[in-house]
């Protein structure tokens, strides 16, 4: 491995411009290097992109031959953001501007509206699902919550390609995108979206950017003065660019070419969204005096997770195919990827659960390992999952770590005790910044070991945990670069910038997210899961271009993982199921047994020499007990009937129920679905189980929770008193998962 992949965590600010090139390997200088006229580095996934960029500038800058204030680094995430202006920081370059591109717009929007229109900025909407669902209201269209959501994503498309209402159904039959409903309805709903915001005087995150062109473009003297601020423009992850940020680009540039993108088209996977490779692929043909650069050294993964990656692309078709990069890992060798096959969903999460149970014993980090998936709605399996074996976890794009409750109360805390200062009797004894916040946040629930189990207060720990170790890094990363020991105040400051930035602190619990949410980090061991024909690839994709976007976001899940890296299916959906499922076809010739594509079957489903994991014993399909419907949703095989065939709910028993699961909570320290879901005591009240055997048979009690609570439940049945005191002391709860959990802002 070289010394570009063995760098100290916080490394000491270099001390000249040519220290800033050392321990960049020979790409990545010349990246560093190039500082004239355009440049174009086309930069596989862990080759140390974001590296080599903030080491150009930085180098650029204390050279003397860039000014810190006329450089402006897009990308695509504020938590990207976040972490450039740190990396440039610690370089010796703070001062740069590092920001996505509606934050860049935005502010020079707020700066120039008064001038250009007069009075404020109308109020930006940052949800406009609420609009949408008027909109539509108001066209005489009922839209499901899902529709909603996709006739929203179809607007924001719309917006980004700088498509106007009257020009949508031409628009998206050119695109070959299926429209969530008739283009007819959406144009209405579009035209009146709009007004609506005319009314109310009120502006989407799409509008910034429009807005800011339109400034730009009508306003040549504005513009004359943006770009005598801007001069050097570094655009990363610049595969993801759409045709509007393209133009808003062009217009900061001018006639100029002082410009640097990064990019890797194989990495495209938001063209629904309205990104394309296009700007990157042609880059060349735009600036036939560009340099570029070719970063395939990969870093992050092992030789083994790196050969499937390039297995993977090795099959691809298409424009962004004809210019992959092959990967060359500069790690230890490590352990095959591992397939499994499944017998149905449940088997595939308890599988699942059981290898992170393994890897956790063996020392691997909680907060180094995510189960990734397709959708959204994959995750409830694995939640449950992962509680019942009291392994503690996180999802992705749910609450935002600097929203939880326990992180506001943390901030107002820490606020007053950095105000206080040496009036503050906490910390007397706290001799330095660390020990401060360790004092200040004991008062509100952490210590020094963690609680059992998985629930509420383990949450609350952790997020707390969090902090503290935020401070100790902090404190460390100011002592290695020889600066003054940090302040309570300094750090309060650091997470109000970090919170702007949604850039939170790593939270101790198993990763749960979709593979497009995962895009941009990596873990050391990574569960690719539900690889089924028709989720990966989607069944909606019906194009070659779509079908080759579903590969590459399962490139992008392959290249997450550092070590460790398994992929499962499952042949059916439910226990007993017909087991008619097929693993994807982006696995053929890559897993073991199976025959590349074109090249015939490897046996029946495709399944040779694969292993076949913990499958679970077969069981016929679960028929509605009311009118004998085979049931196929999850909430109505929990009730074991149809949700609208009548209920023969013993009312009083449910309400023993709640009562008897509100005691064992309250015991255990966890919220109440830690014991049963609400859906799972509903259908043990209809079915008022007589034995064991019975209440097994309801969905929601497995093993564990007929061994510690079954004779509870038994006896709450027939009308008794529990057979036993208190609720166990093994901690493992959760059969539905814990409260939505991910990254986001910090505030008072």
């Amino acid at each position: 491995m070289t010394a570009a992949a063995n760098t100290p965590l916080f490394p000491a600010v270099p001390d000249s411009a040519d220290a800033v090139l050392d321990g960049l390997d020979p790409e990545q200088r010349e990246v560093a290097t190039a500082l004239h006229g355009p440049v174009c580095v086309l930069a596989g996934a862990g080759t140390g992109k974001t590296r080599a960029i903030t080491h150009r500038i930085a180098y650029g800058v204390r050279a003397g031959m860039l000014q810190p204030a006329a450089v402006l680094a897009v990308t695509f995430t504020s938590r990207a953001a976040g972490e450039m202006r740190g990396r440039l920081r610690q370089l010796g370059a703070g001062g740069v501007q590092a920001r996505t591109f509606h934050s860049a717009a935005l502010r020079q929007l707020q700066y120039f509206w008064p001038r250009v229109v007069g009075g404020e900025l109308p109020r930006l909407v940052e949800r406009k699902v609420q609009l949408v669902a008027e909109a539509a209201a108001r066209c005489r269209i009922r839209l499901d919550r899902n529709e909603l959501r996709d006739v929203t994503g179809e607007l924001e498309w719309s917006k980004v390609t700088q498509t106007v209402p009257e020009d949508y159904p031409a628009q998206v039959a050119k695109a070959g995108r299926e429209a969530p409903r008739d283009p007819a309805e959406i144009v209405g709903i579009y035209r009146t979206y709009e007004q609506l915001k005319r009314d109310r005087g009120v502006i989407d995150f799409e509008d910034v950017l429009l807005l800011t062109v339109g400034v730009l473009e009508d306003r040549p003297d504005i513009a004359d003065q943006v770009r005598r601020q801007y001069q050097h423009f570094v655009v990363d992850e610049y595969q993801d660019v759409s045709p509007l940020q393209q133009r808003l680009l062009d217009l900061w540039l001018g006639d100029r070419d002082s410009l640097c993108v990064v990019g890797d088209a194989s990495q495209t996977i938001y063209s629904f969204t309205g990104a394309t490779p296009d700007h990157l692929l042609n880059f060349r043909a735009r600036h036939p005096n560009a340099t570029v650069v070719k970063l395939v050294r990969d870093y992050r993964s092992t030789p083994q997770v790196v050969h499937l990656a390039n297995g993977l692309l090795g099959q691809a078709r298409g424009r962004a195919a004809e210019h992959r990069l092959e990967l060359v890992s500069q790690r230890d060798p490590g352990p095959e990827p591992g397939y499994t096959e499944f017998a149905d969903e449940p088997a595939e999460a308890e599988g699942t659960a059981q290898r992170i149970r393994e890897l956790l014993d063996a020392g691997v980090p909680a907060s180094e390992i995510a189960v990734l998936f397709r959708v959204n709605a994959q995750s409830e399996v694995y939640e449950q999952a992962l509680a019942d074996h009291g392994i503690p976890y996180q999802l992705r794009g749910a609450e935002r770590f600097f929203e939880r409750p326990e992180v506001r109360e943390a901030g107002v805390a820490l606020r007053g005790a950095a105000r206080a200062g040496d009036n503050d009797a906490l910390l007397e004894d706290a001799v330095d910044l660390p020990a401060q916040v360790r004092a200040v946040l004991a008062g509100l629930g952490w210590t020094t070991e963690p609680p059992a189990g998985s629930g509420a207060v383990r949450d609350r720990w952790e997020s707390l945990a969090a902090l503290v170790r935020l401070a100790e890094q902090y404190a460390a990363s100011r002592a290695v670069a020889g600066a003054p020991a940090p302040t309570l105040a300094e750090l309060v400051a650091e997470l109000d910038e970090r919170a702007h930035a949604q850039h939170a602190p790593t939270v101790e619990g198993v990763t749960l997210a979709s593979l497009h949410s995962a895009k941009g980090l990596e873990w050391d061991a990574v569960f690719l899961v539900g690889l089924t024909e028709g989720t990966v690839p989607i069944t909606y994709a019906k194009t070659d271009e779509q079908v080759e976007e579903e590969r590459r976001l399962l490139y992008v899940g392959v290249t997450r993982a550092r070590v460790h890296l398994a992929l499962s299916w499952a042949l059916s959906r439910t226990p007993g199921g017909r087991a008619s499922r097929r693993p994807s076809r982006f696995l053929s010739g890559l897993r073991p047994g199976s025959a590349a594509p074109g090249a015939g079957a490897a046996g029946p489903g495709g399944r040779g020499g694969v292993e076949r994991g913990n499958r679970r014993k077969r069981r016929g399909p679960v028929q509605c007990r009311v009118c004998g419907r085979t049931l196929t949703d999850a909430g109505e095989m929990k009730l074991m009937r149809c949700e609208g065939c009548p209920s023969d709910l013993d009312e009083a028993l449910y309400e023993r129920l709640r009562d008897w699961r509100m005691e064992q909570a309250k015991a255990l320290g966890q919220p109440a679905y830690c014991v049963f879901t609400d859906k799972t005591l509903l259908a043990i009240a209809e079915a008022v189980p007589a034995n064991e055997y019975e209440l097994a048979a309801i969905s929601g009690v497995g093993g564990r929770k007929l061994e510690r609570f079954g004779a509870d439940v038994l006896a709450l049945c027939v009308g008794e008193e529990p057979v036993r005191e208190g609720a166990g002391d093994d901690g493992e709860g959760g059969e539905d998962g814990g409260e939505d959990r991910a990254d986001g802002a910090f505030g008072d």
